[in-house]
């Protein structure tokens, strides 16, 4: 597909959710900047998205750093010229230890590119979308069904995600004056290097025991950011849950 004259940033775009949504996008018609830590997962993102890779623009950045989140959305501008969307999605975990036991930079590694750096993200695009023509853009945050209910252990994780989903209401009511939309993807178990040991190892479990979980293809993650991404202004999804259907989740698992 040709360019469709739209812009999008995936941030922890070069693998998992962020790789499968930069490459819908791309595939739809977006030119597409794509953040991540690794340079050689990002230009792999590029060889993946074939003759559409002319429209991908990957930018090493680590999203808790204030100086590498300017670089990036100056590096999207002065490439692209614009932004219409914006995917928060990157993210780590801490190791799946007590709290009391949890180190003190391995909570503040979670925090710094969970939270912090869906904040810096959206700062900047605030900046861009409020003061281009037209005026406006959507801002799509990633935040797990962490956002919600917690698993053991995981207090890191769960409290920025939490911390995400009020970010996102903020955000939404902020953007208003601007015609900025923002809205949340909640996702449970989708099929990444990150989960692969769900349903082969099993999964810490509320009641004590390990049970082995289902996952889902990632690239219905990617069709939902997609559908988000490309609603009108006017229209917004402020929160949308996607999971692997069987997973402990809902009732009591």
């Amino acid at each position: 597909m040709k360019s469709n004259g739209k812009v999008a940033i995936v941030t922890g775009g070069g693998s998992g959710i962020g790789k499968h949504s930069a490459l819908a996008l791309v595939r739809d018609g977006y030119s597409v900047t794509i953040a991540g830590r690794r340079e050689d997962a990002l230009k792999m993102v590029i060889e993946e998205a074939g003759e559409h890779g002319s429209r991908v623009l990957p930018v090493p950045t680590n999203v808790g750093d204030p100086s590498q989140v300017k670089a990036l959305f100056l590096r999207t501008g002065d490439r692209f010229g614009r932004l219409d969307v914006l995917f928060n999605n990157a993210g780590v975990g801490a190791p799946g230890v007590p709290m009391e036991d949890l180190k003190f930079q391995d909570w503040m590694s979670v925090v710094d590119t969970n939270l912090t750096g869906t904040f810096l993200c959206t700062q900047e695009a605030m900046k861009i979308m409020k003061n281009q023509d037209p005026m406006g853009g959507r801002i799509i945050n990633n935040g797990s069904i962490s956002a919600h209910t917690p698993r053991p252990n995981s207090s890191p994780y769960t409290a920025t995600k939490h911390a995400v989903a009020g970010l996102t209401k903020a955000t939404a009511l902020d953007g208003r004056k601007y015609n900025v939309a923002c809205g949340q993807i909640d996702v449970g178990n989708a099929a990444t290097d990150m989960t692969a040991r769900m349903p082969k190892d099993g999964m810490p479990q509320a009641y004590g025991g390990v049970d082995l979980e289902p996952t889902f293809d990632a690239k219905h993650v990617a069709e939902s950011v997609l559908y988000m991404a490309n609603l009108p202004l006017d229209a917004n999804i402020l929160t949308l849950t996607i999971m692997a259907t069987k997973m402990p989740y809902v009732g009591r698992g």
